[in-house]
């Protein structure tokens, strides 16, 4: 679906608009969309819909994984957290989960961003050398 300019500028800055401290407030979302939703002004759809894959957007971007072979620590985890905040800021959502096949070392993905030191990854590194 083709979207008009001024349906994307006018997400961008409902989109902008729902931010506070660059973080995106989930309220403010709702509220928006309801508000579009009961005035439909025009081109309401093109802009809902544009609006939706921004925050999609932001909420990929703001989601880290972290995989290890084995549950890892509290202390670790905390380290591990403090440093993806320190680089990405607080408004990030961190899981963590297990991989056996990682054999040791950590996969951080936070957005589109990869981190891989596991020894899987070494491994098929040096195979590949041969």
């Amino acid at each position: 679906m083709k979207i008009s300019k001024q349906a994307q500028r006018d997400a961008r800055q409902l989109f902008r608009d729902c931010q506070v401290n660059n973080l995106l407030d989930e309220n403010r979302v709702r509220q928006t969309v309801s508000l579009l939703s009961e005035k439909k002004p025009r081109g309401y759809v093109e802009i809902l819909s544009r609006l939706h894959r921004l925050v999609k957007l932001d909420l990929e971007r703001r989601a880290a994984r972290v995989e290890s072979a084995l549950p890892l620590p509290a202390d670790l985890q905390n380290d591990v957290t403090n440093r993806i905040k320190k680089i990405y800021g607080d408004g990030v959502n961190i899981v963590f989960g297990q991989n056996p096949a990682l054999l040791g070392g950590l996969r951080i993905q936070v957005g589109s961003d990869l981190y891989d030191g596991s020894v899987q990854t070494k491994l098929n590194q040096l195979a590949q050398s041969f």
